[in-house]
């Protein structure tokens, strides 16, 4: 299927490594102007590098930490100067440290509100005026499957990603009339390093071998495996696509049917 978006200019957030550089990689695939964001100079401009030589799309990279209180301006004038504008944005960060609520401190909680709310909602509003302009535009925000069902350890998280369900939901009842779609795209076990980090400090804190810690949540999964970066970021794409044009206000689980949620 040709998704409808050759040409189009795509920011992917957090895209050095994990779920960012595979939907990165995916939409270059369709012929799309990718701009890459993270804070590995050297990894982006690998990545960089081996999606030009496929020939498809094109991909430039900057550096921009979502930490950073200049996060926004950075961004933002790397978008004017290598894309001269943007019709996909993909909000994605990297998750917060695990623990329990009672590790939840003030200081943890506002370092990551700034890093994973804020500066994704502060970057979004700046970008959304070029859209409505142009009457075209899609906006993905890749957040996780602790939205619908909180997952256990993971305490910071399921506080903050629920923000982002609230306000891409009432987002797109603003925008859609000029064209432009907000969906969440939310992974379950998808195997990426963040993965690998969540099971080695689950084993670590059980006592338990990664592999036993693997083989319980692989059979918790109804597809009974992990999911991988590829299969997850198709699913990004096609929400970025001319096609989901009528796809607007969800929440799509890529998640192997793992959430006991209708």
């Amino acid at each position: 299927m040709d998704l409808g978006i050759k040409g189009r200019r795509a920011l992917v957030l957090a895209s050095s490594r994990g779920l960012g550089y595979g939907i990165a990689v995916a939409l270059a695939r369709e012929g799309a102007h990718v701009l890459l964001c993270g804070r590995s100079g050297e990894t982006l401009e690998a990545n960089c590098r081996a999606i030009n030589a496929e020939g498809n799309g094109k991909a430039d990279w900057i550096w921009a930490d979502l930490s950073d209180e200049n996060f926004v301006e950075t961004v933002t004038a790397a978008v004017q100067a290598k894309l001269g504008g943007v019709d996909i944005l993909v909000n994605n960060s990297g998750g917060p440290t695990p623990g329990t609520t009672q590790d939840m401190t003030s200081e943890k909680l506002e370092t990551y509100f700034f890093s994973m709310v804020l500066r994704v909602i502060a970057l979004t509003n700046v970008l959304l005026p070029s859209m409505k302009e142009q009457g075209w535009g899609r906006i993905l925000t890749v957040a996780s499957s602790g939205v619908i069902e909180p997952i256990g350890n993971l305490a910071l998280s399921n506080t903050l990603r629920p923000a982002l369900a609230g306000w891409s939901k009432t987002l797109a009842t603003e925008v859609a009339r000029f064209g432009i779609t907000s969906n969440l795209l939310l992974p379950g076990s998808i195997l990426t390093s963040r993965t690998d980090d969540l099971d080695g400090a689950a084993a670590k804190r059980t006592g338990k071998s990664l592999e036993e810690i693997r083989a319980v949540k692989q059979a918790a999964i109804p597809v009974g495996r992990y999911g991988t970066v590829e299969e997850f970021a198709a699913t990004a794409a096609f929400l970025c696509s001319q096609q989901a044009s009528y796809i607007t206000g969800s929440l799509v689980r890529c998640d192997g049917g793992a959430a006991r949620s209708v």
